[in-house]
């Protein structure tokens, strides 16, 4: 069985559930990934609806053109869902969006081909490029990169503690050797960590903050969502699934301070009808069944959060 058929979308139903209020809408999958949620999402929309579906994978546009050839609703792009509000004022459809679904971070088809280098359990060349045709590699980075650089991307984007020790034992590394391989990496910074974590492989954060940093993933988050008000109409929603702290707590403050409204200086006279408040929380942050988890280990740090534009 293909790695796109085993592939198992995490909070399908719950995110599509969230995601469509009308089904003649117009809605954005801004990770297509395999199809999931795409295909998901085509099944509750009516003849007027569409769904435009973004992606930066060759491999995932290549599935999206073979998958839905035939079906005029759908429209795939190559991008960065970062470009979203570009993308919609092309098509003439600013403030005409009725939902637009993220699911962020690496897929488990990129993960278990060892050939896209994200994997430290699998040995590939060192890339880790969502798009493999822009860029520069994982192996070109370090391969340039200082200890300082190294020790901040490790730290900031893996939360690793031991991130100095891991950077200077790569910079070592690299002095006798190019760093081109996945194992190489991920043995070199195992025998930097001092202190494995059970059921956790040593490795783990720091390959999670390389790729963070090699595919820009928090900047491009921060980008689409400074934009996404300028995309939904007045009652569209944001869905969203992270898989860790670090986008999770962006998109938690980015929601809650569309909540809130712009900060107001003390001693203003300001009434609480002259508060401009954007968005409103529909729910507490949501994480997949005990079910699911048990049937797909990935699912078990996603956590969802759904908004919804009121202004």
């Amino acid at each position: 069985m293909s790695a796109q058929v085993e592939h198992a979308t995490v909070l399908l139903d719950e995110a599509v559930a969230a995601l469509i209020t009308d089904p003649d809408g117009f809605y954005v999958d801004g990770t297509f990934g395999r199809g999931g949620h795409s295909s998901l999402i085509l099944s509750k929309l009516g003849s007027k609806g569409r769904l435009l579906a973004v992606d930066k994978d060759p491999a995932a546009c290549e599935v999206a053109k073979n998958r839905f050839a035939d079906e005029p609703r759908f429209e795939m792009v190559r991008g960065s869902f970062a470009e979203l509000a570009e993308m919609m004022i092309e098509r003439g459809l600013q403030n005409q969006v009725q939902g637009v679904l993220l699911d962020l971070g690496v897929s488990s088809p990129q993960l278990d081909d060892a050939t896209r280098g994200f994997s430290f359990l699998r040995d590939g060349p060192l890339d880790m490029r969502m798009d493999p045709d822009s860029g520069i590699s994982a192996a070109e980075w370090l391969a340039v990169a200082g200890e300082d650089e190294i020790t901040q991307v490790l730290r900031e984007y893996g939360e690793e503690r031991f991130a100095r020790r891991m950077a200077r034992a790569i910079v070592a590394a690299r002095a006798e050797t190019p760093i081109t391989r996945t194992a190489q990496l991920a043995a070199i910074v195992a025998e930097a960590n001092p202190s494995w974590e059970k059921g956790k492989h040593p490795a783990t954060r720091a390959f999670q903050g390389i790729r963070i940093f090699i595919n820009r993933e928090l900047d491009d988050l921060e980008r689409v969502l400074a934009s996404v008000l300028d995309v939904l109409a007045v009652g569209g929603r944001l869905v969203v699934i992270s898989f860790h702290s670090l986008e999770d707590r962006i998109v938690k403050r980015f929601i809650r301070e569309q909540e809130k409204g712009k900060p107001i200086p003390k001693g203003l006279p300001i009434m609480e009808k002259d508060i401009v408040r954007r968005m409103r929380s529909l729910s507490k942050a949501s994480k997949a069944s005990a079910a699911e988890v048990a049937a797909n280990p990935r699912a078990r740090s996603a956590v969802m959060r759904v908004a919804e534009k009121v202004a």
